[in-house]
């Protein structure tokens, strides 16, 4: 899979709610869904003012500029690093071929239910980010197990996991490493090809699960916020 793959298929399985593009910008309204589908980014080539214009119409929605820095965007990265845009969740884009992947037969469903519901909420994963979950017009499904879940969707030869989520009191008992074989079992009965996920560099625990299971980095991103 390449870099980009790796982006159209984040971009395409949580989607902003509106995009619209000013110049080499793309801007997006996540509808508070987050950062991921908040976060401007360079569509063409660097162009300061066209980086400038695309802070204006941030500011003019009443929020912070937000940018995604993607790997090779050094000279984007610098622009705002001197502007004094802060850096923000590091992230790093994983995937594994289904070929190489245990898979098993998911317990799967859409919409999720009032149980998965809660546990996503335990997570800060609230129904804004359920609403982006909403609008994906691709194959998708929730992906449960006791006390746990994740949501999953298809682009094409790519499934994206996102929102894997286990409740505190199971932790540690397998309930993610099960909830990434149902992705990968549900994965290859939609056809895909390749089963990929973002986490950020942060999070050591599911970074040490993802690399036990196989998955290795493809590319990574960071944001940059403007100062308030």
């Amino acid at each position: 899979m390449t870099p980009e793959a790796g982006f159209a298929a984040l971009a395409a399985t949580w989607p902003a709610h509106a995009l619209r593009d000013l110049g080499p910008v793309r801007l997006r309204d996540g509808a508070g869904g987050g950062s991921r589908v908040s976060a401007a980014t360079l569509e063409g080539p660097f162009d300061l003012p066209g980086i400038e214009a695309a802070e204006t119409a941030m500011r003019a929605e009443g929020r912070a500029p937000l940018f995604m820095v993607r790997a090779g965007e050094a000279r984007l990265d610098a622009a705002l690093a001197t502007r004094g845009y802060a850096v923000l969740d590091p992230t790093l884009i994983l995937a594994a071929p289904l070929s190489a992947l245990d898979g098993i037969t998911p317990n799967a469903n859409w919409p999720p239910s009032p149980a998965q519901i809660a546990i996503w909420a335990d997570g800060d994963i609230g129904p804004a980010r359920i609403a982006v979950m909403a609008r994906i017009e691709s194959a998708r499904a929730v992906l449960a197990h006791p006390g746990g879940c994740a949501f999953v969707a298809n682009h094409g030869e790519i499934a994206m996991l996102h929102a894997l989520e286990v409740s505190a009191p199971v932790r540690r008992r397998g309930v993610g490493r099960a909830l990434m074989a149902m992705a990968a079992g549900w994965a290859r009965a939609e056809g895909a090809r390749v089963l990929a996920l973002a986490v950020t560099r942060a999070n050591g625990s599911a970074r040490s699960l993802y690399a036990g299971l196989g998955y290795g980095e493809v590319t990574s991103y960071h944001y940059r916020r403007a100062p308030a």
